[in-house]
Protein backbone atom coordinates (compact mmCIF):
# COMPACT_ATOMS: atom_id res chain seq x y z
CA UNK A 1 0.00 0.00 0.00
CA UNK A 2 0.62 3.91 -0.92
CA UNK A 3 2.93 5.06 2.01
CA UNK A 4 2.51 8.52 3.64
CA UNK A 5 3.28 10.90 6.13
CA UNK A 6 1.48 13.61 8.32
CA UNK A 7 1.84 17.05 8.31
CA UNK A 8 3.16 17.63 11.71
CA UNK A 9 5.56 14.83 13.58
CA UNK A 10 7.38 14.82 16.65
CA UNK A 11 10.67 14.88 15.07
CA UNK A 12 12.47 12.41 16.72
CA UNK A 13 10.10 9.68 14.56
CA UNK A 14 11.13 9.83 10.74
CA UNK A 15 9.33 6.60 9.16
CA UNK A 16 6.78 6.40 6.42
CA UNK A 17 3.36 5.81 7.42
CA UNK A 18 0.89 3.34 5.54
CA UNK A 19 -2.38 2.51 4.49
CA UNK A 20 -4.10 -0.12 5.69
CA UNK A 21 -7.75 -1.36 6.32
CA UNK A 22 -9.13 -0.66 10.03
CA UNK A 23 -9.59 -4.77 9.74
CA UNK A 24 -5.55 -4.99 9.67
CA UNK A 25 -5.15 -2.85 13.22
CA UNK A 26 -8.37 -3.66 15.27
CA UNK A 27 -10.92 -6.57 15.70
CA UNK A 28 -14.67 -5.30 16.84
CA UNK A 29 -17.72 -7.15 17.97
CA UNK A 30 -20.95 -5.72 19.30
CA UNK A 31 -21.75 -5.66 23.12
CA UNK A 32 -24.52 -7.23 24.83
CA UNK A 33 -28.20 -6.58 25.27
CA UNK A 34 -29.29 -5.78 28.85
CA UNK A 35 -32.80 -4.97 30.58
CA UNK A 36 -33.25 -0.56 30.54
CA UNK A 37 -34.85 -1.86 34.53
CA UNK A 38 -31.26 -2.97 34.98
CA UNK A 39 -29.82 0.27 34.12
CA UNK A 40 -29.32 2.93 37.56
CA UNK A 41 -29.31 6.45 36.28
CA UNK A 42 -27.12 7.22 39.65
CA UNK A 43 -23.73 5.77 40.44
CA UNK A 44 -23.45 3.91 43.60
CA UNK A 45 -21.09 1.49 45.49
CA UNK A 46 -20.51 -2.00 43.32
CA UNK A 47 -21.67 -0.65 40.16
CA UNK A 48 -20.34 -0.45 37.07
CA UNK A 49 -20.46 2.01 33.93
CA UNK A 50 -23.01 1.13 31.47
CA UNK A 51 -22.21 2.47 27.60
CA UNK A 52 -24.52 2.29 24.80
CA UNK A 53 -24.58 4.14 21.24
CA UNK A 54 -24.47 7.47 22.50
CA UNK A 55 -21.88 6.73 25.54
CA UNK A 56 -22.82 6.35 29.12
CA UNK A 57 -26.07 5.46 29.87
CA UNK A 58 -26.00 4.35 33.72
CA UNK A 59 -25.14 1.96 36.05
CA UNK A 60 -25.17 -1.95 36.39
CA UNK A 61 -24.25 -4.83 38.86
CA UNK A 62 -22.39 -6.70 36.22
CA UNK A 63 -19.38 -5.68 33.26
CA UNK A 64 -18.78 -7.64 30.16
CA UNK A 65 -15.19 -5.96 29.31
CA UNK A 66 -12.22 -4.81 31.86
CA UNK A 67 -9.76 -2.79 30.00
CA UNK A 68 -9.40 0.10 27.72
CA UNK A 69 -11.54 0.40 24.52
CA UNK A 70 -13.00 2.86 22.29
CA UNK A 71 -17.06 2.10 21.66
CA UNK A 72 -18.54 3.08 18.57
CA UNK A 73 -22.52 3.62 18.55
CA UNK A 74 -24.11 1.90 16.12
CA UNK A 75 -27.61 2.99 15.76
CA UNK A 76 -29.57 6.21 15.95
CA UNK A 77 -29.23 9.53 15.56
CA UNK A 78 -25.94 9.65 17.27
CA UNK A 79 -24.90 6.88 15.27
CA UNK A 80 -20.70 6.40 14.92
CA UNK A 81 -20.05 8.57 18.19
CA UNK A 82 -17.13 7.38 19.88
CA UNK A 83 -16.62 6.90 23.44
CA UNK A 84 -13.56 5.82 25.65
CA UNK A 85 -14.02 3.28 28.09
CA UNK A 86 -11.71 2.27 30.87
CA UNK A 87 -11.48 0.08 33.80
CA UNK A 88 -14.61 -2.41 34.30
CA UNK A 89 -17.84 -1.44 32.16
CA UNK A 90 -21.05 -2.99 30.25
CA UNK A 91 -21.13 -2.30 26.77
CA UNK A 92 -24.49 -2.93 25.38
CA UNK A 93 -26.12 -3.96 21.66
CA UNK A 94 -26.10 -0.75 20.71
CA UNK A 95 -21.94 -0.52 20.71
CA UNK A 96 -19.35 -1.37 18.70
CA UNK A 97 -16.48 -2.74 21.20
CA UNK A 98 -13.40 -1.68 19.50
CA UNK A 99 -10.18 -3.65 20.46
CA UNK A 100 -6.62 -3.14 19.30
CA UNK A 101 -4.62 -5.52 17.75
CA UNK A 102 -0.02 -6.09 18.49
CA UNK A 103 1.69 -2.75 17.84
CA UNK A 104 -1.41 -0.48 17.62
CA UNK A 105 -1.72 2.51 20.61
CA UNK A 106 -5.62 1.86 22.25
CA UNK A 107 -5.98 6.17 22.97
CA UNK A 108 -4.06 6.64 19.33
CA UNK A 109 -7.06 4.29 17.44
CA UNK A 110 -9.35 6.18 19.75
CA UNK A 111 -8.50 9.54 18.36
CA UNK A 112 -8.11 8.13 14.65
CA UNK A 113 -11.41 6.84 15.27
CA UNK A 114 -13.03 10.15 16.12
CA UNK A 115 -11.34 11.83 12.75
CA UNK A 116 -12.89 9.52 10.58
CA UNK A 117 -16.77 10.41 10.83
CA UNK A 118 -18.30 7.23 10.77
CA UNK A 119 -21.57 8.16 10.87
CA UNK A 120 -21.32 8.75 7.19
CA UNK A 121 -21.52 5.08 6.70
CA UNK A 122 -24.77 4.37 8.44
CA UNK A 123 -26.78 3.15 5.93
CA UNK A 124 -30.55 3.44 6.55
CA UNK A 125 -33.24 6.33 6.91
CA UNK A 126 -36.06 5.67 9.82
CA UNK A 127 -32.91 4.04 11.99
CA UNK A 128 -29.79 4.39 10.73
CA UNK A 129 -26.61 1.86 11.41
CA UNK A 130 -23.54 1.05 10.84
CA UNK A 131 -22.05 -2.49 9.71
CA UNK A 132 -19.12 -3.87 11.34
CA UNK A 133 -18.38 -5.09 8.19
CA UNK A 134 -18.65 -2.11 6.50
CA UNK A 135 -16.17 -0.31 8.91
CA UNK A 136 -13.56 -2.89 8.73
CA UNK A 137 -13.18 -2.32 5.20
CA UNK A 138 -12.45 1.34 5.24
CA UNK A 139 -8.95 2.60 4.74
CA UNK A 140 -6.81 4.12 6.90
CA UNK A 141 -3.70 5.88 7.06
CA UNK A 142 -1.10 3.99 10.14
CA UNK A 143 2.07 4.93 12.09
CA UNK A 144 4.12 1.78 11.95
CA UNK A 145 5.96 2.75 15.34
CA UNK A 146 4.03 2.00 18.27
CA UNK A 147 6.15 4.50 20.23
CA UNK A 148 5.00 7.22 17.96
CA UNK A 149 1.41 6.44 18.12
CA UNK A 150 1.77 6.27 21.80
CA UNK A 151 3.28 9.87 22.02
CA UNK A 152 0.98 11.43 19.84
CA UNK A 153 -2.18 10.00 22.43
CA UNK A 154 0.12 11.29 25.28
CA UNK A 155 0.05 14.48 23.77
CA UNK A 156 -3.80 14.95 22.62
CA UNK A 157 -5.09 12.94 26.06
CA UNK A 158 -3.39 16.05 28.06
CA UNK A 159 -4.81 18.90 25.61
CA UNK A 160 -8.20 17.05 26.50
CA UNK A 161 -7.29 17.40 29.95
CA UNK A 162 -7.01 20.95 30.10
CA UNK A 163 -10.07 21.12 27.94
CA UNK A 164 -11.88 18.98 30.84
CA UNK A 165 -10.48 21.06 33.01
CA UNK A 166 -12.04 24.38 31.55
CA UNK A 167 -15.51 23.17 31.27
CA UNK A 168 -15.23 21.89 34.63
CA UNK A 169 -14.50 25.03 36.18
CA UNK A 170 -17.35 26.80 33.85
CA UNK A 171 -20.00 24.27 35.40
CA UNK A 172 -18.67 25.35 38.76
CA UNK A 173 -18.99 28.95 38.01
CA UNK A 174 -22.29 28.16 36.48
CA UNK A 175 -23.83 26.03 39.60
CA UNK A 176 -22.18 28.99 41.96
CA UNK A 177 -24.64 31.72 40.07
CA UNK A 178 -27.28 29.27 40.00
CA UNK A 179 -26.26 28.96 43.87
CA UNK A 180 -25.90 32.79 45.11
CA UNK A 181 -29.21 33.60 42.72
CA UNK A 182 -30.98 31.53 45.22
CA UNK A 183 -30.01 32.98 48.18
CA UNK A 184 -30.16 36.42 46.81
CA UNK A 185 -34.05 36.24 45.52
CA UNK A 186 -34.95 34.38 48.71
CA UNK A 187 -33.50 37.09 50.55
CA UNK A 188 -31.26 34.93 52.59
CA UNK A 189 -27.97 36.47 51.20
CA UNK A 190 -28.74 40.92 51.16
CA UNK A 191 -26.44 43.39 50.22
CA UNK A 192 -25.48 46.66 52.13
CA UNK A 193 -24.75 50.45 51.56
CA UNK A 194 -21.18 52.17 51.58
CA UNK A 195 -21.60 52.82 55.07
CA UNK A 196 -22.60 49.06 55.84
CA UNK A 197 -26.11 49.88 56.38
CA UNK A 198 -28.97 47.80 55.48
CA UNK A 199 -31.04 48.94 52.09
CA UNK A 200 -34.94 49.07 52.60
CA UNK A 201 -36.51 46.10 52.37
CA UNK A 202 -38.03 44.83 48.67
CA UNK A 203 -41.28 45.37 47.33
CA UNK A 204 -43.56 43.29 46.11
CA UNK A 205 -44.37 43.77 42.06
CA UNK A 206 -45.85 42.18 38.99
CA UNK A 207 -43.14 42.01 36.46
CA UNK A 208 -45.70 43.94 34.25
CA UNK A 209 -44.83 46.80 36.75
CA UNK A 210 -41.09 46.69 36.35
CA UNK A 211 -40.91 46.52 32.55
CA UNK A 212 -42.40 47.15 29.04
CA UNK A 213 -42.72 44.89 26.28
CA UNK A 214 -41.78 45.78 22.52
CA UNK A 215 -42.41 43.43 19.67
CA UNK A 216 -40.19 43.44 16.24
CA UNK A 217 -41.25 43.06 12.24
CA UNK A 218 -37.12 42.33 11.32
CA UNK A 219 -37.67 38.86 9.39
CA UNK A 220 -34.18 36.95 7.98
CA UNK A 221 -34.55 36.70 4.61
CA UNK A 222 -34.83 40.29 4.32
CA UNK A 223 -31.52 41.11 6.24
CA UNK A 224 -29.80 38.37 3.93
CA UNK A 225 -27.93 40.99 1.64
CA UNK A 226 -27.24 43.78 4.53
CA UNK A 227 -24.09 44.00 6.28
CA UNK A 228 -22.68 47.10 8.93
CA UNK A 229 -21.46 47.52 12.32
CA UNK A 230 -24.47 46.82 14.78
CA UNK A 231 -25.46 43.49 15.99
CA UNK A 232 -28.89 41.43 15.45
CA UNK A 233 -29.52 38.63 17.41
CA UNK A 234 -31.75 35.81 16.33
CA UNK A 235 -32.95 32.77 18.88
CA UNK A 236 -29.58 31.53 19.85
CA UNK A 237 -27.30 34.65 20.29
CA UNK A 238 -25.50 37.11 17.44
CA UNK A 239 -27.21 36.22 14.18
CA UNK A 240 -25.52 38.89 11.96
CA UNK A 241 -24.29 42.59 11.63
CA UNK A 242 -26.30 45.19 9.71
CA UNK A 243 -26.41 48.59 8.77
CA UNK A 244 -28.93 49.72 11.39
CA UNK A 245 -30.11 49.72 14.91
CA UNK A 246 -33.76 49.52 16.21
CA UNK A 247 -32.48 50.14 19.98
CA UNK A 248 -30.18 52.37 21.84
CA UNK A 249 -30.02 51.20 25.05
CA UNK A 250 -28.94 47.41 26.65
CA UNK A 251 -32.27 45.53 27.18
CA UNK A 252 -33.28 41.46 27.59
CA UNK A 253 -34.76 39.42 24.58
CA UNK A 254 -36.94 36.74 24.79
CA UNK A 255 -38.18 34.17 21.98
CA UNK A 256 -41.70 33.70 22.11
CA UNK A 257 -42.58 31.05 19.71
CA UNK A 258 -40.82 28.35 18.09
CA UNK A 259 -37.97 25.59 19.56
CA UNK A 260 -36.31 28.01 21.78
CA UNK A 261 -39.51 29.63 23.07
CA UNK A 262 -38.54 31.35 26.49
CA UNK A 263 -34.60 31.76 26.00
CA UNK A 264 -33.25 34.67 26.79
CA UNK A 265 -30.55 36.88 25.88
CA UNK A 266 -28.93 39.86 27.79
CA UNK A 267 -28.21 42.51 24.33
CA UNK A 268 -26.22 45.33 24.44
CA UNK A 269 -27.24 48.94 23.28
CA UNK A 270 -27.50 50.04 19.58
CA UNK A 271 -28.43 46.66 18.20
CA UNK A 272 -31.87 45.15 17.12
CA UNK A 273 -33.81 41.55 17.17
CA UNK A 274 -35.42 39.29 15.19
CA UNK A 275 -39.27 38.66 14.38
CA UNK A 276 -39.71 35.45 16.75
CA UNK A 277 -38.48 37.56 19.35
CA UNK A 278 -39.25 40.62 21.84
CA UNK A 279 -37.76 43.16 24.22
CA UNK A 280 -38.38 43.47 27.38
CA UNK A 281 -37.12 47.12 28.65
CA UNK A 282 -36.91 47.82 32.09
CA UNK A 283 -38.92 50.88 33.17
CA UNK A 284 -37.17 54.36 35.06
CA UNK A 285 -35.37 52.56 38.98
CA UNK A 286 -35.00 49.01 37.32
CA UNK A 287 -31.34 48.49 36.32
CA UNK A 288 -31.45 46.22 33.01
CA UNK A 289 -29.04 43.63 34.00
CA UNK A 290 -31.28 43.30 37.11
CA UNK A 291 -34.61 42.28 35.00
CA UNK A 292 -32.59 40.47 33.46
CA UNK A 293 -31.13 37.80 36.63
CA UNK A 294 -35.38 38.51 37.17
CA UNK A 295 -36.06 36.90 34.30
CA UNK A 296 -33.48 33.74 34.48
CA UNK A 297 -35.52 32.90 37.69
CA UNK A 298 -38.75 32.84 36.17
CA UNK A 299 -39.92 29.22 34.77
CA UNK A 300 -41.00 30.21 31.45
CA UNK A 301 -42.91 26.73 30.32
CA UNK A 302 -46.00 27.07 32.48
CA UNK A 303 -46.71 29.99 30.33
CA UNK A 304 -46.04 28.67 26.38
CA UNK A 305 -49.12 27.61 25.06
CA UNK A 306 -49.28 25.62 21.96
CA UNK A 307 -48.63 22.19 20.20
CA UNK A 308 -47.50 22.53 17.11
CA UNK A 309 -45.92 25.75 16.75
CA UNK A 310 -45.32 27.00 20.80
CA UNK A 311 -45.61 30.34 22.01
CA UNK A 312 -45.48 32.30 25.21
CA UNK A 313 -47.46 36.06 25.72
CA UNK A 314 -46.38 38.94 27.34
CA UNK A 315 -50.09 39.28 28.64
CA UNK A 316 -49.83 35.80 30.77
CA UNK A 317 -45.88 35.86 32.37
CA UNK A 318 -46.47 39.60 33.50
CA UNK A 319 -48.85 38.82 35.86
CA UNK A 320 -45.97 37.27 37.66
CA UNK A 321 -45.32 38.65 41.25
CA UNK A 322 -41.43 39.52 41.70
CA UNK A 323 -39.58 41.08 44.88
CA UNK A 324 -37.87 44.46 44.09
CA UNK A 325 -35.14 45.79 45.98
CA UNK A 326 -34.03 49.25 45.40
CA UNK A 327 -31.94 50.59 42.67
CA UNK A 328 -29.30 50.95 44.58
CA UNK A 329 -29.32 47.14 45.78
CA UNK A 330 -30.67 46.31 42.36
CA UNK A 331 -27.19 47.51 41.05
CA UNK A 332 -25.29 45.71 43.46
CA UNK A 333 -26.96 42.22 42.36
CA UNK A 334 -26.35 43.22 38.89
CA UNK A 335 -22.70 43.82 39.14
CA UNK A 336 -22.20 41.14 41.37
CA UNK A 337 -24.33 38.83 38.80
CA UNK A 338 -22.25 40.26 35.26
CA UNK A 339 -19.27 39.95 37.36
CA UNK A 340 -19.27 36.27 37.24
CA UNK A 341 -21.05 36.44 33.70
CA UNK A 342 -17.78 37.69 32.64
CA UNK A 343 -15.77 35.19 34.50
CA UNK A 344 -17.86 32.45 32.60
CA UNK A 345 -17.48 33.97 29.09
CA UNK A 346 -13.99 33.99 29.89
CA UNK A 347 -13.49 30.48 30.38
CA UNK A 348 -16.43 29.92 27.60
CA UNK A 349 -13.74 31.26 25.22
CA UNK A 350 -10.95 29.47 26.24
CA UNK A 351 -13.11 26.57 26.04
CA UNK A 352 -13.57 27.42 22.33
CA UNK A 353 -9.81 28.42 22.09
CA UNK A 354 -9.05 24.99 22.95
CA UNK A 355 -11.45 23.00 20.65
CA UNK A 356 -10.45 24.55 18.08
CA UNK A 357 -6.43 24.15 18.65
CA UNK A 358 -7.32 20.69 19.22
CA UNK A 359 -9.30 20.32 15.69
CA UNK A 360 -6.54 21.56 13.93
CA UNK A 361 -4.11 18.90 16.20
CA UNK A 362 -6.10 16.15 15.02
CA UNK A 363 -6.17 17.22 10.74
CA UNK A 364 -2.21 17.52 11.42
CA UNK A 365 -1.00 14.77 13.74
CA UNK A 366 -3.15 12.31 11.33
CA UNK A 367 -3.27 11.34 7.49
Amino acid sequence: MEQVQPKLRFPEFKGEWENKYVDNVCSMHAGKFIQASEIDEIQKENLFPCYGGNGLRGFVSSFNHNGTYSLIGRQGALCGNITLAKNKFYATEHAVVVNVKENIDTIWLYYLLNIMNLNKYATGQAQPGLSVQNIKQLEIVVSNSKEEQTKIATFLSAVDEKLNLLKEKKQALEDYKKGMMQKIFSQEIRFKDENGKEFADWEEKTLGDICRKKSSNISANKIEENFGEFIIYGASGVLKKVDFYVESNDYVSIVKDGAGVGRLLYCKGKSSVLGTMEILSPISNVNTFFLYCVLLNIDFTKYVTGSTIPHIYFKDYSTKIISLPSIEEQTKIANAFSAIDEKITLVNEQIEACTEYKKGLLQQLFC
